[in-house]
């Protein structure tokens, strides 16, 4: 890095492509980076770029797909700069920020930068959207690559151009590459070698108890095995308490801490999980697919994979969404192997067979396959579409979702469709402006029309965030 920031940054294996970086977008306006998980891309990217003369006085922003991604990979930048987060570095999400006039570089929540464009499709004074975790292929990423691509080729001058610069631990997305139509730069990972053992028992499809009671067996028998700390992945919170209490309740040495890591924790309470051990203490950390990419656990040496991942699906039969359980990927699996051997030659146990991997899908489906199409409608119709096909998508939204979404904000009041177009209504440009699923959107504002405001701000409090009485995200728990 050059002295303008008088900072030397680690040495990591995305350090030795950053020129190669800087000197592409230099001269293409679009650039692919691949670059495994531990290279450094999340943290060093940006703090290199800083310095880049075509990024002049505009800013960076780097979209994360998880809230603690974000203010962690804001948190390591600041702590490399040696200044607090919201002075060079910060970070912007629903309801939480640390930004300040000298901000430059922002990492923010993928959903934050579609409000960004809809309120300034140009993105005045942005320099460079970074995709960091492309691969993950979230629903907002898509969109809001789609839209910062028309951001890119319709309202910046050529004189100003916005650049995009889409990280991914993997090139095998479909259509990604053909896409951007940019060069694309390699950084070569570097991990230590990472043993993998196999059950020898079948994981039963589906039975998630069978898979929760297995873990606590494999976590206590590998602790007491192997030194160093451990990373289990379970499908989510549920799951996470049952084997928390059941590894507990074997009687752990008492130099060992657990910890549970998923979205619906406190902040405080992340940041335990994610903090180095005291001296003489060792940690397992029960976590969701928060722990898989973009985030770093320190002193990580012993991975126990449950192989099951929770998604999102939306049934346009039916109008609504829910949370399937399903086998984890080839892909997924090798991200959480690679947890296990970032600074030592490390440990996997996967509690599934041999030949069972053999069986597992190549990589997870986008989300956009499986996803509730009604807020990207709604988005789109206030970005000035009347058709979903316009933009240039990695993937294709499937047209029955598609067409549920329209006919469910038609229902809302927030589309019309005259003269065999689409249009967005009024009531639908005050909807997307909340930020809120369309049908939360509509009661909010419904609701205050009648003078019943803070009572549809607590249902959607109810609906979206945490449980008032059991304190965690709604989840149908694993009763015994």
């Amino acid at each position: 890095m050059s002295n303008t920031l008088s900072v030397a940054l680690p040495s990591l294996p995305v350090t030795e492509v950053l020129p190669d970086i800087a000197n592409t977008l230099s001269q293409h306006d679009r650039l692919l980076l691949k670059a495994p998980t531990g290279a450094g891309k999340t943290t060093l990217v940006p703090l290199y770029l800083l310095d880049a003369a075509w990024r002049g006085e505009g800013k960076i922003l780097m979209l994360e797909p998880r809230r603690l991604a974000t203010r962690a990979a804001a948190s390591r930048m600041a702590q490399l700069l040696n200044e607090p987060v919201g002075k060079t570095v910060g970070y912007r999400m629903q309801l939480d920020s640390k930004i300040s006039g000298e901000t430059r570089i922002e990492v923010i929540t993928e959903g934050i930068l579609t409000r960004m464009l809809q309120h300034d499709p140009a993105l005045s004074g942005i320099s460079l959207v970074i995709f960091d975790e492309f691969h993950e292929r979230s629903l907002q990423a898509d969109l809001g690559l789609a839209l910062a691509l028309q951001s890119q080729q319709g309202y910046r001058e050529s004189d100003n151009p916005l650049k995009l610069l889409v990280m991914s631990a993997t090139l095998d997305t479909p259509g990604l590459a053909e896409l951007l139509d940019c060069p694309v730069i390699h950084s070569e990972g570097r991990s230590y070698p990472v043993t993998v053992h196999y059950s020898e028992r079948p994981l039963p499809p589906g039975d998630v108890r069978t898979a929760c009671d297995r873990m606590v067996e494999t976590i206590f028998q590998v602790i007491h095995q192997e030194e160093g700390n451990l990373l289990a992945f379970l499908p989510g919170s549920a799951e996470i308490r049952r084997v928390a209490h059941g590894i507990q309740g074997k009687g752990l040495p008492a130099h060992i801490d657990v910890f549970p890591l998923h979205g619906s924790l406190s902040l405080p309470e992340q940041d335990q999980a994610i903090q180095p051990s005291p001296t003489g203490r060792r940690k397992i950390v029960l976590a969701s697919a928060i722990a898989e990419t973009s985030l770093t656990i320190e002193g990580i040496r012993l991975v126990v994979d449950g192989g099951l991942m929770r998604i999102p699906r939306f049934d346009p039969r039916t109008g609504m969404t829910r949370l399937d359980t399903i086998r984890t990927s080839k892909a997924s699996a090798d991200q959480r192997k690679g947890r296990a051997g970032r600074l030592t030659p490390g440990q996997c146990y996967r509690l599934w067979t041999e030949q069972e991997h053999q069986q597992l899908l190549p990589f997870s489906p986008p989300e956009i396959t499986d996803a509730d199409l009604a807020p990207v409608v709604l988005e789109l119709m206030n970005w000035g579409m009347s058709d979903c096909d316009e933009p240039d998508w990695v993937t294709s939204p499937p047209k029955a979702a598609v067409e549920q979404g329209y006919q469910l904000l038609e229902t809302l009041g927030a589309l019309e469709h005259k003269n065999h177009r689409w249009g967005i209504t009024p009531h639908g440009r005050a909807m997307a402006e909340t930020g809120l699923h369309p049908r939360l959107a509509h009661m909010v504002l419904t609701a205050r029309q009648q003078g019943l405001d803070y009572l549809a701000a607590q249902l959607c409090v109810l609906l979206t965030e945490k449980d008032p009485v059991r304190g965690y995200a709604s989840e149908r728990p694993l009763d015994d």
